[in-house]
């Protein structure tokens, strides 16, 4: 008898048995259980009292992970055990589901940065609040003052369905095809904190929006709805499934569908749960949802999706539109209300809780008090009466919130960086704004859009493939031989189309990543036909105007 093929750990097929310590933990204890231990236990005895399991493990469900121990080089970072790297500190992510904020939302956020994380509040790429020095002994406080004003730590990280991003202007902008706030609201109010879904194989990233300049980057998340109108003028979505980056990168496939508004959360859940049980379980870097769909294919998926879990056919239904040159929603634009939204940039999405506190009392002097966080670091004020629009961009400009920014400012996206990530290599929010100011000085003039993201590990949070000039942290040496901080740089990547090109032995060190930056711009300045786009001249430049 030939011996029985390997299992991947995909639960529908039988294979239920833990596959690494992962696996074993979830299995051992669902990881929602952890946060009635942090409020009873945890918090009341101290740092020392935590499990292990709980703290390297569990606490990611509910938004907490250890973050760096001062002092530690990027050197280290994979040479250290990681209780090794641990702080005694948490990093603690706050989801907002939509970016949607209103002005005691955004008060609280702000209260909790000053009173509990040195000030810290990062806008993540994700639309999410990021603090870090938080105290395992304050964490039930802050609990209690997010959850008074409906916000959550809940499955903020973990294997689990993370924020679901949307558009800031859902319902608001002029040109959406469809407001996807409800739909988001449908599925946080049905599955957030559902232990259903509390032990995936990986993490699963959602976005649902009707935006016409697709801010949502769909083309990288484990699962999009796109909004749509169908040959018989019905507005609805088309559904991508299995994109992602980090070490490899995938885009999302078209499933071909078209969903309707009030079957969305069906239709995730069908996703989701396809992904929970036969997801691969055996090895963590092939777990994510993408590469099931990789070896399957679009039709099997959505075959396995419709027979197994819906019941039912779902149409076929038409590609989104192409998205807009800009994706981000900065600037001051007309809502559909005859009203005014203002975007604004903060540097690499680093903002403070007195930041915050000023947000909030502008939101509420100009507008309605409603604002929002994007997917690009940046924030929105709405329902701005025109004659109030320059009055208030002036008054986010003193305060270092460009409402119109440089295409540096505007464009240049930063992950935490070693500063207190325990996957860093490199320092990067920092580097990533000197960077920006350097280049304003230098390249005053410049105007076309260029994207560059500054990521301190192969990870890619920062999306470095999908962007102009992605720069990827890692040790470089020196012309003294000496090994420093530095960055591999991927060049030309476009989200949905293709992913940024490495030029052999093509690295910089930190402090020549100005000069570098500045020469392949100029190079593309020069070099650019009418309205070519800097990913489209990569592909056709030779490698030495790209060194």
């Amino acid at each position: 008898m030939p011996p029985r093929k390997r299992g991947e750990g995909q639960w529908a097929l039988g294979y239920r048995e833990p596959l690494n310590k992962n696996e074993e933990s979830k299995k051992n204890d669902d990881p929602l259980n952890v946060g009635s231990r942090i409020i009873d236990i945890y918090a009341k005895r101290g740092f020392d009292s935590i499990d292990p399991a709980d703290l390297r493990g569990r606490f990611r469900w509910y938004g907490l992970y250890t973050q760096r121990k001062p002092g530690i080089d990027g050197g280290k970072t994979g040479l250290l055990e990681e209780e090794e790297l641990d702080d005694r500190y948490f990093m603690m992510r706050v989801r907002i589901d939509g970016g949607q904020l209103d002005a005691a939302q955004l008060r609280v956020l702000a209260d909790i940065s000053n009173d509990y994380a040195r000030g810290t509040a990062d806008i993540t790429d994700r639309q999410n609040i990021q603090y870090h020095w938080i105290a395992i002994e304050d964490v039930p406080a802050i609990w209690e003052k997010l959850h008074s004003v409906g916000l959550s730590t809940m499955t903020a990280c973990g294997d689990s369905p993370r924020v679901i991003i949307g558009c800031p202007l859902a319902g608001i902008a002029e040109d959406e095809i469809i407001d996807g706030q409800p739909q988001i609201d449908d599925i946080t109010s049905r599955y957030l904190g559902s232990k259903e879904f509390s032990n995936l194989p990986r993490k699963f990233k959602s976005a649902i929006s009707g935006c016409s300049s697709h801010c949502t980057v769909h083309e990288i998340n484990d699962i999009a709805f796109v909004g749509v109108v169908n040959e018989a003028g019905e507005t609805g979505y088309d559904l991508f499934v299995g994109g992602g980056l980090s070490t490899n990168p995938m885009f999302a496939k078209r499933l071909g569908v078209f969903v309707k508004p009030e079957l969305v959360h069906e239709v995730w859940k069908g996703v989701i749960s396809v992904f929970r049980d036969y997801g691969y379980r055996r090895l963590r870097h092939r777990a994510r949802i993408k590469f099931l769909i990789n070896d399957w294919g679009a039709e099997k998926f959505r075959q396995v999706l419709q027979d197994e879990y819906l019941g039912y056919a779902l149409p076929d239904g038409p590609p989104p539109a192409p998205p807009k040159a800009q994706r981000d929603h900065v600037g001051i634009h007309r809502q559909q209300d005859g009203n005014y939204y203002v975007g604004f940039a903060p540097r690499v999405g680093r903002t403070n809780g007195d930041k915050l506190h000023v947000i909030a009392d502008l939101a509420e002097k100009y507008g309605s008090g409603r604002t929002r966080t994007t997917a690009e670091q940046k924030m929105v004020i709405l329902d701005v009466p025109e004659a109030n629009t320059e009055a208030l961009a002036a008054e986010l400009e003193s305060h270092d919130l460009r409402v119109r920014p440089s295409v540096f400012r505007r464009q240049t996206m930063a992950c935490t960086g070693i500063e207190y990530c325990k996957l860093a290599i490199v320092e990067t929010k920092q580097r990533a704004m000197d960077l920006m100011d350097e280049l304003e000085k230098r390249l005053p003039d410049f105007d076309q859009p260029l994207t560059i993201n500054v990521n301190g590990c192969p990870n890619a949070c920062a999306r470095i493939q999908v962007a102009d000039i992605g720069l990827k942290g890692q040790l470089v040496l020196d012309e003294d031989g000496n090994q420093v901080e530095g960055f591999q740089i991927h060049l030309g990547g476009e989200l949905g189309t293709t992913f940024g090109k490495k030029v052999r032995g093509l690295k910089t060190t930190s402090a020549g990543l100005t000069d570098y930056v500045e020469r392949v711009v100029r190079k593309y300045d020069a070099q650019r036909a009418e309205g070519e786009k800097f990913a489209q001249w990569v592909q056709r430049a030779a490698d030495a105007d790209l060194q």
